[in-house]
């Protein structure tokens, strides 16, 4: 793993040290081996693992600024926090997750990892979003939902300022035309549009950088799954 993650970063133009290595290293083994207990991703085989969690996870890591508090909504087994966790230590991080099993897996993860300033919280957006609005720099998200829904339960969260990225594929296009309505109503505004062409995978990767230009009315985050079933346009 080590010389796998040493060759994709140095190809695009991630700086990780020794030290840094050897953590995504061990990271990779505990998911591995607490993959054999319960379903945590269908990505085992190093080189998929590499290139599709570690590398696609720390893209975005220049667009946050120093010392940003970053929320990761829906952070399943880590994806994108710890990798980005390990890049920029100066992150203060906070993930949250609906199912209690992945929040353990998580929290025990940071401790043998010794990470400080990232945890887990087990609960769902639009509960949390109660008592934690505009409280974040960044709130990032990576294949949860589609963008007009994931802006629903993200940019809630986002200081006037701040920033929402959405990890997204090469069909980012068509999810910007159907979330366009949705980020204005929600507070936001188009940023900026970041792909990569990552040779080893099929089609670019695009972080979508939504800005917080004013605030999310009250009554958004909805509950009762609405921003699924009912998306905003």
């Amino acid at each position: 793993m080590k010389e796998l993650l040493k060759k994709y970063f140095n190809k695009y133009g991630i700086s990780a040290d020794d030290d840094k290595l050897n953590e995504f290293c061990e990271y990779y083994n505990i998911v591995i081996e607490e993959n054999q207990k319960f379903n945590l991703t269908a990505i085992t085989e190093k080189n998929d693992f590499a290139l599709k969690h570690f590398l696609d996870c720390v893209i975005p890591a220049s667009l946050i600024k120093d010392g940003a508090k970053l929320l990761d909504i829906g952070a399943g087994a880590g994806f994108p926090s710890i990798p980005l966790k390990i890049l920029r230590p100066d992150l203060n991080i906070t993930m949250i997750d609906s199912l209690n099993k992945r929040v353990n897996f998580l929290n025990e993860t940071v401790q043998k990892l010794n990470l400080s300033n990232i945890s887990a919280i087990h609960t769902r957006a639009e509960d949390y979003a109660a008592k934690n609005r505009e409280q974040f720099d960044v709130v990032i998200a990576r294949a949860v939902a589609g963008l007009n829904t994931l802006s629903e339960y993200c940019l809630p969260f986002v200081k006037i300022g701040g920033v929402f990225i959405a990890m997204k594929g090469s069909s980012y296009g068509q999810e910007l035309d159907e979330a366009n309505g949705a980020i204005n109503i929600l507070g936001g505004r188009i940023k900026d549009i970041k792909l990569t062409q990552i040779d080893e995978m099929e089609g670019e990767r695009a972080n979508i950088v939504v800005e917080k230009v004013s605030a999310t009315p009250a009554k958004y985050p909805r509950g009762k799954n609405l921003p699924r079933l009912k998306p905003l346009k």
